[in-house]
C-alpha cells in the first residue's frame, strides 16, 4: 500500500503499479455510475427542465453524482450525497442529501434558487432512490472483492465519456479515462469529492494517489459520442486524474482516445494539462491533431518546492523541457499556476516566456490532504489568501511585462469555439 505522503518520483510510481498489475476478469464489472445517476434523474434526461427556466445541460459522477443546471446562461451544479456522509445541504430524502453551488465555482448562488432546485430535484429523485441504491450495492458486490484483495487499479466500463462544462462562450466537454490519480498531489480537492463516489460504490477510503478507475473503453464511448454531440473543445483535465500519469504507460487510453477524436468526421480543439513527462511518448500525436494545446503545471520554479509539494510530479526543468519540445513542433503551449509556492516570481516568468503562448494563473483554493506540508515554517505563509493574491498580482505583471497574456478562465485565449 502506497505511504500516505510517499514521496516517490514519477518512475518509481510505475515500478510500484507494475507489481500491483489489476486483478484480470472474463468481463470488467458495469460499475457505471452515469447509468444510474441518470435512473435516479428518469424520466428527466440532459435537455429537459428541472424546473421552469431550469434546463439540465449535464450529468456526472466523476467529482461525486452531480446534476448541473443552465439558469439564463449560469450553471449551476446541484450535488448529490449519502445521508450517512453527512455535510451541509439545501434538501434531503431518507436516503440521500442535496447541496448547491455555483458552476464557474467563483460566485454565490441566491439562497432561495438553490432551495428550489435541490427540492425539486429531492422530490425526482425519491421515487426511485431506493432501488438505484440497492442497484449499486450489488453491483459494487465484485468490486469491493478485488479492493480488499488488493487490487488498486481496477478495469471498468462505462456509458458515457464527455462531460459538458463551461459558461456560455466557453462551452466545452471535459474528458477523463481514468479516474484517481497517482500523482496525487495532497493539495488537489479533487481528492475530497472522487471519495464520494467510492463511498457510493461501498469502496473502502484509501489515500489519494493510491487507486485509479480505468475506463477501459473510453475510446469506444468517445467516437460514438463525437458523432452525435455538439463539436465544441474537448478538455483532458487532470482534476480526476492527471492524463499522463504513470497507468498511461500501460493502458495508453489517453493516447487512444486523442487519436480517436484525430479521426473523427467533425476538428474539435484539444486541450491536455499534465503534471507528467509521459505525455512526450505522444508528441507525434498532438502534431497531427488540426488544433492542440498542451498545458504544464508549473506552480514555482524552485525545484526543492516542487520536490516538497508535488514529489511524484515531473522536475520544473522536465517541464519546462515538455513546453520547450512540443511549442518547437508547432502545437500549442501554456501553462498553469495554481497553487502559488514559494520560489521568485520574476524567475518563473522568465522560464515560461520562451515557451508558452500563455499562463493561467489562480491562487491555492484549500490545503484539503495537505495540512501538514503547509504548516511547515518554512511554507506557513503560503497558505495565505493575501499573500496568494499579492504573489498572482506580481506574477501577472512580470508575464505582461514579457508579452505573455494571462488567463483565469476555463479555456486558453486564442482557442477556437464553436
Amino acid at each position: 500500500m502506497l505511504p500516505e505522503h510517499a514521496p516517490l518520483p514519477e518512475a518509481a510510481v510505475g515500478k510500484l503499479i507494475s507489481f500491483a498489475s489489476p486483478v484480470r476478469y472474463r468481463s470488467p464489472p458495469r460499475m457505471d455510475l452515469d447509468r444510474h445517476l441518470r435512473a435516479l434523474l428518469a424520466p428527466l434526461a440532459p435537455g429537459d427542465e428541472l424546473t421552469n427556466g431550469a434546463r439540465i445541460t449535464a450529468l456526472s459522477t466523476e467529482l461525486g453524482l452531480r446534476v448541473t443546471v443552465d439558469i439564463g446562461g449560469r450553471d449551476v451544479h446541484l450535488e448529490i450525497a449519502r445521508v450517512e456522509d453527512g455535510g451541509r445541504f439545501a434538501a434531503r430524502t431518507e436516503r440521500l442529501l442535496f447541496r448547491y453551488r455555483d458552476g464557474a465555482g467563483r460566485g454565490d448562488v441566491d439562497p432561495a434558487l438553490g432551495l428550489a432546485l435541490c427540492k425539486a430535484l429531492a422530490a425526482r429523485a425519491s421515487a426511485s432512490e431506493r432501488d438505484v441504491l440497492a442497484a449499486i450495492e450489488r453491483e459494487a458486490f465484485e468490486a469491493r472483492e478485488l479492493e480488499e484483495a488488493g487490487a488498486r487499479v481496477r478495469e471498468v466500463r462505462v456509458s458515457s465519456l464527455l462531460t459538458a462544462a463551461g459558461a456560455p462562450g466557453e462551452r466545452h466537454h471535459t474528458l477523463s479515462p481514468y479516474v484517481g490519480c497517482l500523482v496525487g498531489c495532497r493539495f488537489c480537492y479533487a481528492q475530497t469529492r472522487v471519495v464520494e463516489s467510492r463511498r457510493l460504490a461501498r469502496l473502502p477510503e484509501v489515500p489519494w494517489g493510491s487507486y485509479v478507475d480505468v475506463r477501459i473503453n473510453a475510446p469506444e464511448v468517445l467516437a460514438d459520442e463525437l458523432e452525435r454531440l455538439p463539436p465544441w473543445p474537448i478538455k483532458f483535465c487532470p482534476i480526476v486524474s492527471d492524463p499522463y500519469h504513470p497507468i498511461e504507460r500501460r493502458y495508453g487510453l489517453t493516447r487512444a482516445c486523442l487519436q480517436t477524436i484525430g479521426a473523427a468526421r467533425s476538428a474539435r480543439p484539444v486541450l491536455v494539462l499534465t503534471r507528467c513527462r509521459l505525455v512526450e511518448q505522444d508528441l507525434a500525436v498532438f502534431a497531427a491533431l488540426p488544433e492542440a494545446w498542451l498545458g504544464v503545471s508549473i506552480p514555482t520554479v524552485d525545484e526543492e518546492v516542487r520536490r516538497f509539494f508535488e514529489p511524484r510530479g515531473a522536475s520544473i526543468m522536465e517541464r519546462l523541457d515538455i513546453l520547450s519540445t512540443f511549442s518547437r513542433h508547432g502545437v500549442r503551449t501554456f501553462a498553469v499556476v495554481q497553487p502559488i509556492l514559494e520560489g521568485s516570481i520574476p524567475a518563473l516568468a522568465d522560464a515560461l516566456a520562451p515557451v508558452v503562448r500563455s499562463v493561467s494563473i489562480d491562487v491555492l483554493r484549500g490545503a484539503f490532504g495537505a495540512e501538514a506540508e503547509f504548516s511547515d515554517p518554512r511554507f506557513a505563509r503560503t497558505r495565505d489568501p493575501a499573500w496568494q493574491a499579492a504573489r498572482a498580482e506580481e506574477l501577472a505583471r512580470e508575464l505582461s511585462a514579457r508579452g505573455i497574456p494571462v488567463w483565469s478562465g476555463e479555456l486558453p485565449p486564442g482557442m477556437k469555439i464553436e
